[in-house]
């Protein structure tokens, strides 16, 4: 296999082509992105910010990282790479882009399911510096950049995969910067995803209903799974983790947290939902 940074960016600023000289991003308008010493960018503007410091902090990024890093989502990560590689020629080359790459974990994954005779270009983004720093640490094949989904700082119609793990899907913004017949593989929580630990920390857990997913404008489906899977986690501290990587984190009153807290080990039914769009070929 043959993984490589993706060049697919554009200005935040102005849309046009970034090129990469040395340790800088630049557009012929002037703008320039300098590439930190970790090896990401950041392409999120001042005025494209909603708060100081956007996404994750620091500590629930590295919560994220143990947990994953342990494999309890690993039957999860395996369903996405089957899902992008899926119906590829044996020498095909693609572009992916992770919107909401956290610490770059199902990209990592990914990129070891891709088989010897193809070539990827991987770009992992997120609105969190910690999460792409943290990323950027970990693998250097990929492009990292500090982005939003909302104005991805990607040159339309030059990807072949988006992935949208858990996040905030911007459906125009997807079908911009896919090819046509380009892909959206889309994982979300089901009803009964982490039911256990919701019972705890919440006073009443009602039954959640999941809406059926619209197939967004742009885009037709091509499949629908759920997966299904219990976990165990053994100790205070991966009960911990997982608590820190969930909403549930700052929807939970102090007696839940509490709750969850005092508990040393925990059986989890883990649900979700994977879903495959594919770009229009005409609007």
């Amino acid at each position: 296999m043959s993984i490589t940074p993706s060049q697919a960016l554009a200005c935040p600023l102005d849309g046009l082509p970034l090129h990469c000289t040395g340790s800088v991003w630049r557009c012929t308008s002037g703008h320039s992105f300098d590439i930190a010493s970790q090896g990401y960018t950041n392409l999120l503007p001042v005025q494209h910010k909603r708060s100081r410091d956007p996404g994750d902090s620091k500590e629930m990024v590295a919560a994220r990282r143990r947990f994953l890093t342990a494999g309890f989502y690993q039957p999860i990560a395996a369903a996405v790479s089957r899902a992008v590689l899926a119906d590829l020629p044996a020498d095909a080359s693609i572009s992916c882009l992770d919107a909401g790459c956290g610490e770059g974990y199902y990209l990592r994954q990914l990129a070891t399911a891709v088989p010897d005779e193809q070539t990827l270009a991987l770009l992992g983004l997120d609105i969190s510096k910690w999460a792409v720093l943290s990323a950027a640490k970990r693998d250097k094949r990929a492009t990292w950049v500090v982005g939003s989904n909302a104005n991805l700082p990607v040159l339309s119609g030059t990807l072949d995969r988006v992935l949208c793990m858990f996040g905030f899907p911007v459906y125009p913004e997807f079908a911009r910067v896919l090819k046509p017949g380009g892909r959206l593989v889309q994982v979300d929580a089901g009803p009964d995803h982490l039911r256990e630990l919701r019972a705890i920390i919440y006073p009443s857990l009602k039954p959640e209903r999941t809406a059926e997913l619209q197939t967004p404008d742009g885009f037709s489906r091509l499949s629908t799974e759920t997966l299904r899977f219990s976990i165990e986690l053994t100790s205070p501290e991966q009960i911990a983790d997982l608590l820190a990587m969930t909403p549930h984190l700052y929807r939970a009153s102090a007696e839940g947290r509490d709750k969850a807290a005092a508990l040393t080990a925990l059986s989890l039914s883990v649900e979700v939902r994977l879903t495959c769009f594919k770009r229009d070929l005409c609007e």
